[in-house]
């Protein structure tokens, strides 16, 4: 057996025996919000409880207070910066009227789609080429 196909039989069958040994309310309890986890036994002392009520101070007013106006602001600068940019875009000259440097369109083979002259991601607003050249 090459050692190729034995790392693979390896690796996915420890990664396999990973997941399986992971409990599943386990991950479930993670993800799930609102409800507060008890504390019982020995772990019910001061420590633990001033540790879970910064904990879920933390997570609301993180949420709350930080994320959604950051969230909030940065779409306002994004749309700001887009508007200006094709402000900016309207003033320049035609596509067909600008320079087209030696190493803008660089073809050594057709490419595969289309008329073979374009990219896959091409935008005919913004890109051009003079295929005289």
């Amino acid at each position: 057996m090459s050692q190729r196909r034995l790392f693979e039989l390896v690796s996915a069958s420890t990664i396999r025996h990973a997941f399986r040994s992971i409990p599943r309310n386990a991950v479930q309890r993670r993800f799930a919000s609102g409800e507060v986890p008890k504390l019982t036994g020995a772990a019910d002392n001061a420590f633990n409880r001033e540790r879970m009520a910064v904990k879920q101070h933390a997570g609301e007013s993180a949420g709350k207070s930080v994320a959604i106006p950051a969230l909030i602001l940065a779409s306002i600068n994004a749309k700001i910066l887009w508007d200006e940019h094709w402000e900016h875009w309207a003033t320049l000259p035609p596509l067909e009227e600008r320079v087209e440097y030696d190493y803008q369109n660089i073809r050594t083979k057709k490419f595969p789609w289309g008329d073979g002259d374009k990219t896959l991601f091409w935008n005919d607003k913004v890109n051009y080429h003079k295929k005289d050249k």
